[in-house]
C-alpha cells in the first residue's frame, strides 16, 4: 500500500502568480509565428478602402519589417508631377530610392539624388517606348487617368517591369467618388539565346467606389483582386517585347474587369437583395394563403 505524503504545515501556500508561472513552464513551447506572415494575414482581413492607413499602422508596430511589407503589399497609387516635363506620373516602390521617386518622362529623381538607380541605356529606350504605348492604351481603355512604366535589370539579360494605371472619377451619375488602381509586374526570362522569352505576370487591381444616394444611402464598395499569368513567346520583328507584354497585360486586365463585374459586384447585389426585401410589408405566397384558408374552412365545419 502506498503511503500518503505528510503535509508540511510550515510550507507557505503558493501565490496565484507562482501557480500560473509553473503552468506556463510545464506547458509545451508554442512555435513563434513569422511576423511578416502575421502582418499579411491581418492585411487580408482589413477593409480594402483603408489599405494605406492600416499598412502604415502595422509598419509602425514592426518598423524592422517595414521595407519588406511595403514591397509585398500593394496599396493605392499616388501621383506626382515631373518637374522637367510637367507631366503626371505614378509613385510606387519600383521607382523609389530612399525618399525620392524617379520620373519615367525625364529619368530624374525628385527630390534629386546623386546615386539613384536608373536603367541601362538599352533598357531606358525600351522604357520610353513602353510609356508611350501604355499611355495610348490607358487613353483608349480608361479615357483619362495616369499611367507609368518602370523597367529594371535582373540577372544576365533578363529584366522586369511595372506597368501602372490610376483612374479617378468624381461626381459621376452613379458613383460619388471612385478610383481604379491596376499594378502589373512582369518578369522576362530570355530563352534560346534571346530568340524566345517566358513572361510571368502578376496583376493586382484595387477598386474603390463611394455612393451617396437617397435610394442606397451612404455606401462603399471596395475590393482587391490579384491574378497571375505566364506566356512563352518568340521574339522577332512582329513579336517584340512590347507586343508580348502588352497582349498579356491586356488579356489579364480584361479578365479581371469582367470577373469584377459579373462575379463580385453581381454577387454582392444578389446577397443584398436576398437579405433585404424592397416591399413595404410582409407578403405570403399563394400556396401558403390557400392552405391557410382551407384550414379555416375545416375548422368552421
Amino acid at each position: 500500500m502506498a503511503l500518503l505524503k505528510p503535509i508540511d504545515a510550515a510550507a507557505p501556500t503558493p501565490t496565484m502568480a507562482e501557480m500560473v508561472g509553473a503552468d506556463e513552464a510545464a506547458a509545451p513551447e508554442q512555435p513563434k509565428r513569422d511576423p511578416i506572415e502575421a502582418a499579411l494575414s491581418i492585411m487580408r482581413r482589413m477593409p480594402p478602402n483603408k489599405i494605406a492607413h492600416n499598412l502604415n499602422a502595422i509598419c509602425n508596430l514592426i518598423p524592422e519589417h517595414a521595407d519588406e511589407l511595403l514591397q509585398r503589399v500593394d496599396q493605392p497609387l499616388e501621383e506626382a508631377k515631373c518637374t522637367d516635363t510637367g507631366r503626371a506620373y505614378l509613385l510606387c516602390d519600383y521607382n523609389r530610392d530612399g525618399d525620392s521617386h524617379r520620373s519615367p518622362w525625364s529619368n530624374k529623381y525628385d527630390p534629386p539624388i546623386d546615386d539613384g538607380f536608373v536603367p541601362s541605356e538599352k533598357l531606358r529606350r525600351l522604357e520610353v517606348e513602353a510609356n508611350t504605348l501604355f499611355d495610348c492604351y490607358r487613353e483608349l481603355y480608361f479615357e483619362g487617368g495616369t499611367s507609368s512604366v518602370y523597367l529594371w535589370e535582373l540577372d544576365g539579360d533578363d529584366f522586369a517591369g511595372c506597368f501602372l494605371i490610376k483612374k479617378k472619377v468624381s461626381g459621376h451619375e452613379f458613383v460619388t467618388e471612385g478610383c481604379w488602381d491596376s499594378i502589373h509586374v512582369v518578369e522576362v526570362n530570355l530563352e534560346e539565346g534571346g530568340k524566345a522569352a517566358l513572361y510571368k505576370l502578376t496583376t493586382t487591381v484595387i477598386l474603390t467606389m463611394d455612393v451617396q444616394k437617397e435610394s442606397v444611402g451612404d455606401t462603399n464598395l471596395s475590393g482587391t483582386l490579384t491574378r497571375t499569368a505566364e506566356k512563352r513567346s518568340v521574339i522577332d520583328a512582329e513579336h517584340t517585347h512590347m507586343h508580348n507584354m502588352g497582349t498579356l497585360i491586356e488579356d489579364t486586365e480584361t479578365d479581371i474587369r469582367v470577373n469584377m463585374d459579373a462575379l463580385y459586384i453581381q454577387k454582392t447585389r444578389e446577397v443584398v437583395n436576398n437579405i433585404r426585401s424592397p416591399q413595404t410589408g410582409p407578403s405570403q405566397g399563394a400556396a401558403f394563403t390557400a392552405s391557410l384558408n382551407e384550414a379555416v374552412k375545416r375548422h368552421a365545419r
